[in-house]
């Protein structure tokens, strides 16, 4: 656990990630495999962030290995595969654009960690992370589209590859500022904040859903566009 760190911190990010987990099994209409695949992927990076396994940056292979590569493997197995597809085709997009609000919490609770010396200025929208636009965008989005039905699919396909780009922006500066033989920035505060429980479910978690969310989006809008061409 982070010294320090306030309550409320704590209590935002667990609400935010129950969030996230809610709105995608909405999304996948509850599907048991994804379920039974959150309640093992949690807890176990709950356990090993619990018990400081990814603290230990020095050692070769990096324990980071197991934070961030399983959850990419997997996208990129669900896209590549036929049954992935098929679920891919099942997901609510209403659902997975309202899961970008996600990123509101998300935003305060790295500024949070910045003031308890966690995460670097840059990792906050203090510095150079604008993806608190895409959490405050993606409820409007979802009216307008959705509901009012006033914007076309190339307006959502267009804020959905620009979130998805703010999003790759903040992904890097974290990679590029954590304690490891690749940092480039903050080596007065690097992002130690993500490799403590409960913030290891940020990388290992929520922002591969959010990615997964904007993929999918971008694919089936993508998809429908050249059916009906």
């Amino acid at each position: 656990m982070i010294e320090n760190a306030p309550v409320y911190l704590h209590v935002t990010f667990l609400a935010a990630t129950v969030f996230v987990a809610f709105m995608f099994l909405k999304a996948c209409k509850w599907n048991k495999i994804a379920m039974a695949l959150f309640a093992i992927w949690l807890p176990l990076q709950a356990y090993l962030g619990y018990n400081g396994f990814y603290l230990n940056t020095a050692s070769t292979p990096s324990p980071m290995i197991f934070l961030i590569p399983p959850t990419l493997v997997l996208i990129v197995l669900l896209f590549a595969t036929a049954s992935g597809r098929r679920f891919i085709d099942t997901l609510d997009l209403k659902t997975l654009t309202l899961l970008h609000t996600v990123r509101i919490p998300v935003e305060l609770c790295l500024y949070w960690l910045f003031v308890v010396n966690a995460v670097p200025e840059l990792m906050t929208f203090e510095g150079t992370n604008f993806d608190i636009i895409a959490g405050i965008t993606a409820p409007i989005l979802y009216y307008l589209f959705f509901v009012k039905k006033s914007i076309s699919r190339k307006v959502l396909l267009g804020w959905n590859i620009v979130m998805l780009l703010l999003l790759l922006n903040i992904v890097i500066i974290a990679l590029l500022s954590a304690p490891l033989p690749i940092q480039q920035f903050a080596f007065d505060q690097p992002n130690v904040g993500i490799l403590y429980f409960p913030f290891v479910w940020l990388p290992s978690f929520i922002v591969p859903i959010v990615l997964f969310s904007h993929l999918v989006t971008i694919w089936r809008l993508r998809k429908v566009d050249s059916e009906v061409a």
